[in-house]
């Protein structure tokens, strides 16, 4: 799996039948198509409810109001498979079918290129078959970097890989995790479909925790994980260069019984 796409949306006035209405689009409709397309390799979304916004962190207000997220991983040939998906759009479009619907704001839709994946001795698969393994949630943390090739990244980079990650596959809950990399945002090539947000490649970056355990709780031992080594003089060593736009845990959507 050579390429990821993310999706983060946010519901604008939305009322619990709005909700309904858009889960049943994405799950019933949307993701299988995605899904039956052979340049898809996998595609998987989860939910923000408000109890989970309340324990969230991050300095960008436009992410703190997202209320899912989903993404899919493209297998090579990166350009024929994404560009399957893309046309896939435009026909959904054409069949009455999304994707654009009212009251859906896309806050985030970048593709990302996978950096590196890490399985917990307890999920017992290794880290490419984590994403296709059933999970309860992730915790999500998406950070910009402003100086995104400079000495402070690479130094955070290195605290991720080999004191942060390590730190967390230890703990009651946690599968595995990813880390990927900013790419691009979506440009799509004729349904008018951008975040419009500018990012140079390299300066965003996202951990994917995946959770075998209840998200919330989970959660809280994950800032235990982090303040522990924070404590211990081990905390992230990047400084103020360093934005985390979004640290939340989101929830794996039960079709039917979540609507």
């Amino acid at each position: 799996m050579d390429l990821a796409f993310f999706s983060f949306v946010t519901l604008s006035n939305a009322s619990a039948a709005d909700h309904r209405t858009y889960n049943q689009w994405h799950q019933l409709d949307h993701r299988p198509e995605n899904l039956a397309l052979p340049g898809v390799a996998w595609g998987d979304r989860w939910s923000r409810p408000e109890e989970y916004k309340s324990v969230s962190t991050g300095t960008d207000a436009t992410h703190a109001r997202t209320d899912y997220v989903a993404m899919y991983w493209f297998r090579s040939p990166i350009e024929e498979s994404v560009g399957a998906w893309d046309r896939l759009g435009e026909d959904s479009f054409q069949w009455g079918r999304g994707p654009l619907l009212p009251g859906v704001h896309r806050n985030l839709l970048g593709f990302f290129r996978p950096v590196k994946g890490y399985a917990a001795a307890s999920a017992l698969v290794g880290p490419d078959v984590l994403p296709f393994r059933p999970n309860r949630g992730l915790h999500v943390t998406l950070t910009r970097h402003q100086d995104h090739h400079g000495a402070a990244t690479h130094a955070r980079h290195t605290w991720e890989d080999r004191r942060l990650i390590p730190a967390l596959l230890d703990l009651d809950g946690v599968a595995g995790a990813w880390t990927f990399s900013f790419s691009h945002h979506q440009q799509h090539s004729t349904l008018p479909m951008t975040d419009g947000g500018e990012h140079a490649p390299g300066s965003l970056r996202l951990r994917l925790v995946y959770l075998d355990g209840e998200p919330l709780e989970t959660t809280e031992r994950i800032h235990a994980a982090e303040q522990a080594l924070a404590d211990a003089g081990d905390g992230d060593p990047s400084g103020t260069g360093t934005d985390v736009l979004l640290a939340t845990p989101v929830r794996t959507i039960i079709p039917w019984q979540d609507w």
